[in-house]
């Protein structure tokens, strides 16, 4: 229970039509959900405008209306409060209802296009090693100390992060480490908390069917960046050419890493195999399982945090030598008829380029490269062509199948991967647009010691298809089929 006043404390107050000593149960933004005492905020999202849902919010017992517009008609009996942001306004008001728990926190934020699970995951995991309770807000799944929670976004609306942070500090955690999606930036999902450190991973062609241009795209990004505080770290790749954008306008302290420009942490690779790197960070040197440069990338960027929050060096990469790949982003095995699997969820042109030239710069080339990979519906779909091009380009043999086509039609999709195949590579691929189908194609052509990279869906255990999520793992798809193979 929270009196108004406390609840929309630092909030940007318009007009106040009503008692602002209202007692408040609870806090909403969806009017199915109110029940009596509840404020409810009224949010221009974008697909839905909750002013709409004003009166229905206050037949089902809402006290008070947190909105943008004032409706026409007031009820004497509820508080109305007009500010100029209600999605900002409710960010704030989530961190005041579970008492700003972001402040008894050290909250690290990464954001990027590519790595933000890879590096949260391993923040965590790495905080664990060191003898911490942690929270993590992932793609994946949602963490506290060792309870794993369900997750649906990136980045959650701020009363569930509120909520779990708040959880968090119940139960002891000293650190957080949480993705932050150019969305969750955008609609102002992050207001309210408090980020010890934040960090940009890299940026390339994503999510443009929400932000319309790269343009739009990297100011959401540097937005995280602006609004971090004095006592802040922020964190940048000076290897990717916006690295330095982010940090362009932050209050924050300024730290760099890279593998290949000068920078306060600067990573090299010693030794690249599919099982693993040897790296050297800042002189040191470690051996790790996770394979690629953008994992070495995304191993420094974990290395600087705990460095920056106080860490020895060679306690730091001690534990990261120990940790393991994390689910869905390079997953490997290998089958009893030596054909070595790798599931990874690159979904973007970068990501499965950067993967393919990962695996080409390890492999012996006297095996094949056997791509599996889709689009998804309804998301930015200027990306298909050049991922037909990459996918083409640095494999033996692609297979371009259904991602989650949502509402699309999966030949459809295919067709426009298809026409980003360059001439020379129309020989080099087939389409199949059932993904199983795909896969078991993949593996029967398949011989001893090839390879079988299958992208796109990594961690997800369903496939979206006309508004059903239908059970479908990658691995477990695989192997089942290569069981009935070998």
């Amino acid at each position: 229970m929270k009196i108004l006043s406390d609840l929309l404390y630092k909030t940007a107050i318009e007009k106040v039509r009503g008692n602002m000593s209202t007692p408040i149960r609870n806090i909403s933004f969806d009017s199915r959900t109110i029940e009596s005492g509840y404020a409810f905020f009224a949010i221009k999202g974008y697909d839905l405008d909750g002013h709409k849902y004003i009166s229905g919010a206050i037949d089902k017992g809402a006290s008070a209306i947190i909105c943008e517009v004032l409706p026409t008609e007031l009820k004497e009996e509820i508080t109305y409060i007009e500010v100029k942001n209600t999605a900002m306004a409710l960010g704030i008001a989530a961190s005041n209802f579970y008492d700003n728990p972001s402040e008894k926190l050290n909250l690290i934020g990464i954001t990027g296009t590519n790595g933000k699970t890879t590096t949260s995951t391993l923040l965590f995991n790495l905080f664990n090693r060191l003898g911490f309770h942690c929270a993590l807000l992932s793609t994946i799944e949602n963490k506290i100390a060792d309870k794993i929670l369900d997750t649906h976004h990136t980045t959650p609306d701020p009363i569930t992060i509120n909520k779990l942070l708040a959880q968090a500090v119940e139960d002891h955690c000293e650190y957080a480490f949480m993705e932050v999606s150019s969305h969750g930036i955008h609609q102002n999902r992050l207001a309210g908390l408090t980020f010890k450190v934040g960090a940009f991973t890299n940026l390339t062609h994503d999510h443009l069917d929400y932000h319309k241009t790269f343009d739009n795209y990297l100011s959401a990004k540097k937005k995280f960046f602006d609004e971090l505080p004095r006592t802040a770290i922020a964190l940048t790749n000076m290897d990717d050419k916006n690295g330095l954008v982010m940090l362009q306008n932050t209050q924050a302290k300024k730290v760099t890493y890279s593998l290949r420009s000068n920078s306060d942490y600067k990573g090299k690779i010693m030794e690249n195999r599919l099982d693993g790197m040897l790296l050297q960070f800042n002189g040191q040197e470690f051996w790790t399982s996770l394979a690629g440069k953008f994992n070495a990338y995304n191993e420094l960027l974990a290395y600087a945090i705990a460095k920056e929050l106080g860490f020895p060096p060679l306690e730091i990469l001690t534990a990261l030598s120990t940790l393991q790949r994390v689910k869905g982003r390079f997953e490997t095995f290998v089958s009893d008829g030596e054909i070595y699997i790798i599931v990874d969820y690159a979904h973007t042109p970068d990501a499965l380029q950067n993967i393919l030239e990962a695996i080409n710069q390890t492999r012996t080339r006297n095996e094949q490269l056997i791509t599996v990979f889709g689009c998804g519906g309804h998301r930015d779909k200027e990306k298909r062509p050049k991922m037909g091009t990459i996918a083409t380009r640095l494999s033996d043999l692609t297979i371009i199948t259904s991602d989650n086509p949502r509402d699309e039609e999966p030949d459809e999709i295919i067709r426009e991967v298809e026409s980003g195949v360059e001439p020379q590579n129309t020989n080099k691929y087939l389409s199949i647009s059932d993904r199983k189908q795909a896969i078991k194609t993949a593996i029967k052509m398949a011989k001893p010691k090839d390879i079988i990279l299958i992208a796109g869906k990594g961690h997800e255990n369903y496939q979206e298809v006309r508004g059903e999520r239908l059970p479908f793992d990658d691995i477990t798809i695989a192997k089942e089929l290569l069981k009935n193979t070998d």
